[in-house]
């Protein structure tokens, strides 16, 4: 794999978070229903989107006024995925583009009547995360404070343990889950973010097949397991609900309108939550900002696409009386 100029240190101004993250592109097809095995569907229709965990919420923090820097690694063919976070405001040198590998990229089923999405991904450049590419992350003289990982790319305990090392706070959303992670040094997160699949994979070692176990046993147990750790616990239709050694609170989701799509929905939830923490927002403060930025989203199509701005969101807020 040959790298590009664009592995220099990251620019030296105050960044304040470093978000370790995939970048995707997305095939998004509407159907009737989601494709059960061995059926054919015909798409009603189909776009193409800027995507990926890590992209999402880097681009969600932005969009909520965060200091925002991105570390990842496409192909020739994503570079603008690159360009449409810069011009969000992310700050993107860390951003790899190799043109031994192909971007990746997911393929999107949303369901047209509810929003619901089921989603394949192939890795791509995502899975190529070198560790020379995680030392140049943490040059000394990159200013972040939080470094932000989810699961979409490799090497993730090398970069835990690199912000342990540069002393940043470490914010870790375990999507989309696999039983490594229970392997991972997760004693070195500070903001654990998870929904309810991550939480049961945390607790009980894997996904649940049927169901899924009560909110209120998984938080309580992640809390006992980890102490010291803030635990956000995402819900869904169900809200939110964050637990930790400051305490506890919780937050009902909010509707704004028909869904239409939820595949950015967590993400943009997480990005806005994380920067109105960053910005020493009470706890509750946080969760309501971040609900109503998800109620947005899903009432538009496309992932990074679907992502309100800050504006929207604090006019949305003081209509409805939450400041």
């Amino acid at each position: 794999m040959t790298e590009q100029a664009n592995e220099a240190p990251l620019a030296v101004e105050q960044t304040g978070i470093l978000n370790f993250g995939s970048l995707n592109i997305d095939h998004v097809y509407l159907v009737d229903h989601i494709a059960r095995p061995g059926e054919t569907l015909a798409s009603a229709g189909y776009d193409v989107f800027a995507g990926g965990k890590g992209a999402n919420q880097s681009a969600a923090l932005a969009l909520a006024g965060a200091r925002v820097s991105h570390c990842g690694r496409i192909g020739t063919d994503g570079v603008w995925l690159r360009d449409g976070l810069g011009e969000l405001g992310v700050e993107v040198s860390g951003i790899v583009v190799d043109p031994g590998c192909r971007t990746g990229h997911a393929v999107i089923q949303v369901e047209a009547s509810t929003g619901e999405n089921a989603i394949f991904l192939y890795p791509g450049g995502n899975q190529l995360i070198s560790e020379a590419q995680i030392e140049t992350a943490f040059f000394p003289k990159q200013q972040a404070r939080i470094l932000l990982l989810q699961n979409e790319i490799n090497n993730t305990p090398a970069i835990l343990q690199q912000a342990s090392v540069h002393g940043l706070t470490v914010c870790l959303n375990p999507a989309p889950f696999s039983p490594q992670i229970n392997s991972w040094p997760l004693e070195l997160v500070n903001l654990l973010i998870l929904n309810q699949t991550e939480a049961a994979g945390l607790v009980y070692g894997l996904a649940p097949t049927v169901g899924a176990p009560r909110p209120d046993v998984m938080i309580v147990s992640l809390c006992r397991r980890w102490p010291q750790v803030d635990v956000l616990l995402t819900l869904g239709e169900g809200g939110a609900i964050l637990c930790g050694p400051h305490g506890r609170a919780r937050v009902d989701s909010v509707h704004l309108g028909p869904v239409l799509d939820t595949t950015a929905a967590g993400d943009t939830f997480i990005g806005y939550f994380l920067a109105a923490r960053a910005d020493g927002l009470a706890a509750e403060d946080c969760l309501r900002r971040a609900a109503v930025a998800a109620g947005i989203c899903v009432t538009r199509r496309g992932a990074r696409a679907s992502i309100p701005r800050l504006d929207e969101v604090e006019t949305t807020l003081q209509r409805m009386s939450f400041v």
